[in-house]
């Protein structure tokens, strides 16, 4: 599990036959999971300089492959014990957005995003939502798109800064919406929800 606080920005140094390289002062651990850009990962090696990461067909399926390259938020996962800040945030990308309107404000942007229309039951105005790994609040929601406004100090520490119309997003969205949701579509279940189906519920994400 993440927060959705960057810790780092990193950088791309090569992504090959599906293994990611990254550049970073993080000291990794083999098996550690790191989320990339939003993406959880597992570690498959070290370096003094960084670590590699292999992407599961899954993964590559879902996500935009041009937001593993070049400069990179990463997430190391919680561990046992850690102090809770930010959102819950799984590392499971639902689908990619993209920038569609960028507003400035008093002492802030606001970003209009795009979504396919099939994911805005699960974004929830003044719920969470995790862009390219960064949890943040969804202020309002539309048929197929949503409003974040971001504060200059998120802008200056994330590669939110470098962002512009037609940018693509890695988009993970609320799990407790999700979760909801796919209960409300078995409702008509003929049993009570036992806890082999609250993990295949958490298993589907």
């Amino acid at each position: 599990m993440f927060t959705g606080l960057i810790r780092e920005i990193a950088k791309v140094k090569s992504y090959e036959n599906n293994i990611l390289t990254i550049l970073a002062k993080h000291k990794a651990k083999l098996g550690d999971s790191i989320a990339i850009n939003g993406v959880c990962l597992t570690v498959i090696d070290t370096y003094s300089d960084g670590f590699a990461l292999e992407l599961a067909d899954e993964t590559r399926s879902i996500i935009d492959e041009s937001k593993i390259s070049g400069e990179v938020h990463i997430e190391p996962a919680m561990m046992m014990g850690d102090r809770f800040e930010g959102h819950i945030v799984q590392g499971h990308v639902d689908c990619v957005g993209v920038v569609e309107q960028m507003q400035d404000r008093d002492n802030a942007i606001d970003f209009i995003i795009k979504v396919d229309k099939k994911y805005i039951a699960h974004i929830v105005p003044k719920g969470s939502i995790t862009i390219d790994g960064i949890s943040l609040t969804v202020n309002d929601v539309s048929s197929d798109t949503f409003r974040l406004t971001i504060i200059p100090h998120t802008l200056q520490n994330t590669l939110m800064k470098n962002y512009d119309i037609g940018t693509s997003l890695n988009i993970e969205t609320d799990v407790f919406a999700r979760y909801i949701d796919h209960i409300l579509a078995h409702k008509s279940a003929p049993k009570s929800m036992e806890w082999g189906d609250i993990d295949s519920v958490q298993m589907s994400y």
